[in-house]
């Protein structure tokens, strides 16, 4: 009975929002929207009677809501009350929690990585620490999402959690007192190049904050260092706030610039955004390293410097949204996060690469074609064009993984690895000082003996094909010799990958002792050791007849040799 008048006021309150959103419509004079939702309600009304089990009406409309706003774009999201929080994060980076990175492992969570001081940390807790129990509660077979709910809360409230470690035999407790939490956007900043006089920030999304974030950093290398030269990072940055990146780009580009202009649908979407305040420094030589994860914000700022030809753009192209999102309240504390508009950067193109408005035929979303692409340029006469993310004025490519690499990833043994050494190391060197040399490689070795893992490289996967293709069109009996040698022959071996990709495998070793020793900052400071993209972005920054020469416009991209992949 008490699930039977839950379904009526679910019925009831849907039926009353239809109402008025028809009377909405009407002053429109929408008579199919109108149609539409009435069909729904009335649909609604008679599933919920008459299916032959019970249903959630909860559950029926925010999968109804779902499906519906999926066809549209991926950016125009429902968010309920629950997930406010969560939304919060992504729009503020603040939220109320231990402050600690959590994944699944099996059928419990794993700590990934405490942050730096916050209370996690100062609790005790290390990465690698399987959580068992939250609050006396056993969280076996909890989804990861349930985890990371129970584990926030509000501030100066105590949760319990009972974790096993590595090295002790039975599980224990540590109590953790939650707090107001704000994760900075700017993990690590440094001198990439001392010598060279290169500065490195690393900005990972655009919340509130992160303009004064960067201009900080920007304004402590200058302090203390003679930099005359700086490469901002913005690889894999999905964005955030349009307003943030015109903070960031007014770090380096005069007050009252135009940096990027929204149109769309309705006329008061329609506006043009401008630096506002005093920039930093408008001379010293600025990189920008993007590639395919840069989005949104990311490629406003990275837009605005290369249209502007205040700096060199330098990675891979972009991931191309350049569509802007607001948010709309709804009724019990819910949100639309809708798309309004259309954003372009100050040579006037718009870079969103998915064309959503035209599907295809079985519904799949295709890139804007070659034919609508349009050339743009930019101050000093640069060839831009739209249609498709930024493209970089030196395009550099970065290794893809080898099989061997991801398979030792996926199955977390480089992660394992480290909490091992981290067990029977209480310190290491400054980063900058510490490599994984031959004495720890061949530890990690040895420790892989008596595990199980294994991969399938790509020229095994393309005999494996060319063997059942050659099955199927009953030539394998012809060329079986042939095809058995050359299997034999291509077949891996584990021991010898170790040593041929030694150096890559080295290197994610690297970052993931250091993150346990000097947490985020370090895993970021170890990573930047042997990255082609960025010695790059030092190379061109440095060369002070390079730099000028690609800002004119004299010099041709394609000129620019690609890093080997």
């Amino acid at each position: 009975m008490k699930y039977l008048a839950k379904s009526k006021k679910w019925i009831i309150g849907a039926v009353l929002l239809g109402a008025v959103l028809m009377v909405g419509f009407s002053n429109r004079d929408d008579f199919k929207i109108s149609k539409s939702l009435d069909i729904y309600y009335s649909l609604f009304r008679e599933l919920n009677i008459f299916y032959v089990d019970d249903i959630n009406p909860e559950k029926l409309v925010e999968t109804s809501i779902e499906s519906m706003l999926e066809s549209l774009d991926p950016y125009t999201k429902y968010i309920p009350e629950k997930e406010m929080d969560d939304f919060k994060f992504m729009t503020t980076g603040n939220y109320g929690g231990i402050g600690a990175l959590i994944r699944k492992e099996g059928d419990y969570a794993i700590i990934s990585q405490p942050y730096k001081d916050f209370p996690a940390d100062k609790a005790g807790l290390r990465t690698g620490d399987v959580i068992r129990k939250i609050n006396g509660e056993s969280i076996k077979g909890w989804e990861l999402e349930k985890v990371s709910d129970k584990l926030k809360g509000i501030p100066q409230t105590e949760v319990t959690i009972t974790i096993k470690r590595l090295g002790r035999e039975a599980p224990f407790e540590k109590q953790v007192v939650r707090e107001d939490l704000h994760i900075n956007s700017v993990p690590y900043y440094g001198m990439t190049d001392k010598e060279k006089g290169v500065g490195y920030i690393r900005l990972t999304k655009f919340t509130q904050g992160s303009g004064q974030e960067v201009r900080a950093a920007v304004s402590e290398l200058k302090k203390n260092n003679a930099m005359n030269a700086v490469v901002l990072d913005l690889r894999s940055n999905p964005g955030g706030l349009l307003m943030e990146a015109v903070n960031v780009a007014n770090i380096f580009i005069p007050k009252g610039q135009e940096i990027v202009s929204t149109k769309g649908r309705v006329e008061k979407w329609n506006q043009s955004y401008h630096t506002e305040n005093q920039p930093l420094d408008t001379t010293i030589r600025l990189t920008v390293l993007v590639n395919r994860a840069s989005a949104s914000a990311s490629e406003i700022v990275a837009g605005a410097v290369q249209d502007l030809d205040r700096g060199v753009v330098i990675g891979r192209r972009t991931f191309g949204k350049g569509l802007v999102q607001a948010t709309r309240p709804l009724n019990y504390n819910s949100k639309l996060k809708v798309t309004t508009a259309k954003y372009y950067i100050p040579s006037g193109r718009c870079i969103q690469a998915k064309d959503f408005s035209n599907r295809n035929e079985d519904g799949s979303v295709g890139e804007i074609p070659d034919s609508l692409i349009q050339e743009f340029t930019t101050d000093k006469g640069r060839k831009v064009y739209d249609g498709g993310g930024i493209r970089p004025d030196v395009e550099v490519k970065q290794g893809d993984l080898s099989k061997i690499e991801i398979s030792l990833l996926t199955k977390n043994l480089i992660f394992d690895f480290a909490t091992q050494y981290a067990l029977t190391h209480d310190t290491i060197p400054p980063v900058d000082q510490w490599e994984v040399d031959n004495d720890i490689y061949q530890a990690f070795t040895g420790f892989l003996e008596d595990k199980e893992w294994d991969y399938t490289t790509e020229s095994e996967e393309k005999l494996n094909k060319l063997i059942e293709t050659a099955r199927e069109e009953q030539y394998y009996e012809r060329a079986a010799g042939t095809l058995e040698e050359l299997q034999e022959k291509l077949s891996h071996d584990k021991q010898k990958d170790l040593q041929r990709f030694k150096p890559a495998i080295q290197e994610r070793l690297e970052q993931e002792i250091a993150g346990r020793y000097y947490y985020q900052k370090g895993q970021i400071r170890a990573g930047l050791e042997e990255d082609n993209q960025l010695k790059k972005a030092v190379d061109v920054t440095s060369d002070t007849s390079l730099y000028p020469t690609i800002l004119s416009g004299a010099y041709q991209r394609d000129n620019v040799k690609n890093v080997k992949e």
